[in-house]
C-alpha cells in the first residue's frame, strides 16, 4: 500500500511535463484573449464587465493578485478551464525523507554528545546505522513529528 506522499507523487508525475509550461508574462488571459483577437471591449462583454474591469483583471493576473474565483471565471468566458496544482520542486517522499534524515541525525548528535559527556563513546559505526535506520523508520511512520520545529 501507497503512502499518500507516493500517491500524490505518482499524480504528480502524470503531470511534469505541465510543470514545465509556466505562466505568460503578461498571463494566460490577455495571451488567450489576443491569440483569439478578442478585444478587452468583448471579452468584459463576455464577463459581464465593463471593458476597463477586463483590463484590470489581466493586470491582476500578471502582477499575481487575481482570485482563483475571477481566474476560473475569465478562463471559462475565453473557452478554457483552471488546472490549479502545487508542483513540489522534488518527490514528496524525498522531502519527508530529507527532513527525517535530518531529525535523526540531530537526535544522533545529542546522544552522542551526552555519551561522550559520560564517557560512553559510541565507536561501532554499524551500530550508529542500525540506529540511524530505526530512527528514519520511525520518524517516516509518523510524518506528522517531521514538520515540528527543531
Amino acid at each position: 500500500m501507497r503512502t499518500p506522499a507516493q500517491q500524490l507523487d505518482k499524480r504528480f508525475a502524470a503531470i511534469s511535463n505541465l510543470a514545465a509550461v509556466l505562466r505568460p508574462e503578461k498571463g494566460w488571459i490577455k495571451a488567450v484573449r489576443e491569440a483569439l483577437g478578442m478585444t478587452t471591449s468583448q471579452l468584459g462583454k463576455r464577463l459581464g464587465v465593463t471593458q476597463q474591469r477586463a483590463a484590470m483583471l489581466e493586470k491582476a493576473e500578471a502582477d499575481g493578485s487575481i482570485t482563483l474565483k475571477s481566474l476560473e471565471h475569465a478562463a471559462q468566458s475565453l473557452g478554457c478551464r483552471v488546472i490549479y496544482v502545487f508542483y513540489p520542486e522534488q518527490p514528496l517522499s524525498q522531502t519527508m525523507r530529507a527532513r527525517a534524515e535530518k531529525i535523526a541525525d540531530q537526535q544522533l548528535r545529542s546522544v552522542e554528545q551526552t555519551m561522550r559527556l559520560e564517557d560512553q563513546s559510541v565507536t561501532d559505526s554499524e551500530l550508529r546505522k542500525d540506529t540511524r535506520v530505526r530512527l528514519l523508520d520511525q520518524l517516516l511512520k509518523k510524518p506528522a513529528r517531521l514538520w515540528d520545529e527543531l
